[in-house]
């Protein structure tokens, strides 16, 4: 790491690009060319000496995120909320990889993935690697490469086994062409460098003398630089921000939903991690400071994201009559919000009541328009907690809006160009 307004080394390793003699399009998919492959700074010894008004922000940050977790009204159970957050997250992580997902359809999609189409089922494995995230956060036990491998496996098991779990045996690329890359906006270090720049990266994770915030955003643009995987490594990049919170215990029941500020300016976050990557004191710190006004604007709104969900459930039990504390309709109104999508056998066993006075509870909720029927079928017939969704929709919007503007900021994201290879 260089010091504060020194000039940028060279940091690539010159490789020969030769390709299957037998490879189909054309002749620019058989040419043979050096491209430049960039090599990352090790991180594990990094000294951060971060700039006042870094340090300012970070520390705004960090208490944000404290204040989520120590002042976020009590919905009856803390799955509610921390399951919100979560499940916001997911998605706006999957956004930002261009896979979009409506909270409705991951609701129904995790009730019942047997039936779920590609998409939804790539979405809900989403999920369940933050999860798998915040489990390995919660561990004490030293943090490795094997965990991080984990994390991968859980996200594409399902959809590539040939690849889950496993680092990249082959040079990769991102942008240009999909059989060379000539042209590629970003080359990877090589393949043979990937593991060591894995070791150095979880020995950063392990660091308690480093602000938790500005840990995470130097985890988070270091695993995107090395680029471990096939696939997947942007959803994985995001689940390390988890890691990295839960672990140091700044976040130990919600974690505030950061990817969806970051998706609110995909030209922004590009940038942020390209900059990183010029590895001087100056370009680093820039980097952590954009992540942390995104893990600070994340939090607030989850809190008064929290609020809103404790009104709404305030509301539920107003309009339904729920009389007693305890009974099976109040605490299926407290449960919703976890699960907006159910049938009177999940809801049986949610509550761990009867499959009658599950159904009594349903009905009454369904009399107050709180639940509503999502097929015309009696049998295995599902019911939705629309108003939920038409919240959380309303969450996305106002995330999805920068501080200041009124209209929405694209959700896609582009990226942003850089060197290129040299045909030879």
């Amino acid at each position: 790491m260089l010091e504060q307004g020194s000039k940028v080394r060279p940091r690539f390793e010159r490789r020969l690009w030769t390709p299957n003699a037998t490879a189909f399009g054309g002749r620019a998919s058989r040419r043979r060319f050096y491209y430049e492959a960039f090599l990352p700074d090790p991180i594990a010894e990094l000294d951060l000496q971060l700039p006042s008004d870094v340090a300012t922000v970070v520390t705004h940050a960090e208490t944000e995120v404290r204040a989520l977790n120590e002042r976020a009204p009590d919905l009856g159970a803390l799955e509610v909320l921390a399951r919100q957050l979560l499940r916001a997250e997911a998605v706006a992580s999957s956004r930002i990889e261009g896979l979009e997902m409506s909270h409705r359809r991951l609701a129904r999609a995790e009730f019942a993935p047997e039936v779920a189409d590609r998409n939804a089922r790539t979405v809900v494995r989403n999920v369940r690697a933050m999860e798998r995230a915040v489990e390995l956060g919660a561990s004490t036990r030293r943090f490795g490469v094997g965990d991080v491998l984990k994390l991968h496996e859980a996200l594409l098991r399902e959809t590539d086994a040939t690849i889950a779990g496993r680092i990249r045996t082959k040079q990769s690329w991102i942008g240009g062409r999909e059989d060379t890359p000539l042209g590629a906006e970003f080359i990877p270090p090589p393949e043979d460098r990937v593991r060591p720049l894995l070791v150095d990266l979880c020995e950063f994770i392990q660091r308690e003398d480093v602000p938790a915030i500005a840990q995470a955003a130097v985890a988070h643009s270091q695993f995107e630089t090395i680029h471990p995987f096939a696939d997947g490594n942007g959803r994985v990049g995001r689940c390390l921000i988890h890691v990295v919170l839960r672990r140091r215990g700044l976040a130990p029941r919600y974690i505030p939903p950061v990817s969806l500020v970051l998706a609110t300016d995909q030209r922004s976050y590009v940038r942020g991690l390209t900059t990183y990557r010029e590895y001087t004191s100056d370009a680093v710190a820039s980097w952590i400071g954009l992540f942390a006004q995104a893990v600070r604007r994340s939090a607030q709104e989850a809190e008064g994201f929290a609020e809103r969900i404790a009104q709404l459930q305030a509301e539920w039990r107003r309009r339904a009559s729920v009389q007693r504390r305890g009974s099976a309709a109040d605490r299926l109104i407290t449960l919703l919000p976890a699960k907006p999508v159910l049938d009177i056998p999940r809801a049986s066993q949610i509550l761990e009541v009867v499959y009658e006075a599950a159904r009594l509870a349903v009905e009454q909720l369904v009399r107050a328009r709180i639940l509503f029927p999502v097929t015309a079928k009696k049998h295995g017939r599902l019911y939705e907690a629309r108003e939920l969704f038409d919240l959380i929709d309303s969450f996305e919007r106002e995330l999805a809006t920068p501080q200041g503007e009124r209209r929405r900021a694209r959700i896609a994201p582009r990226a942003r160009p850089a060197r290129r290879a040299t045909a030879r």
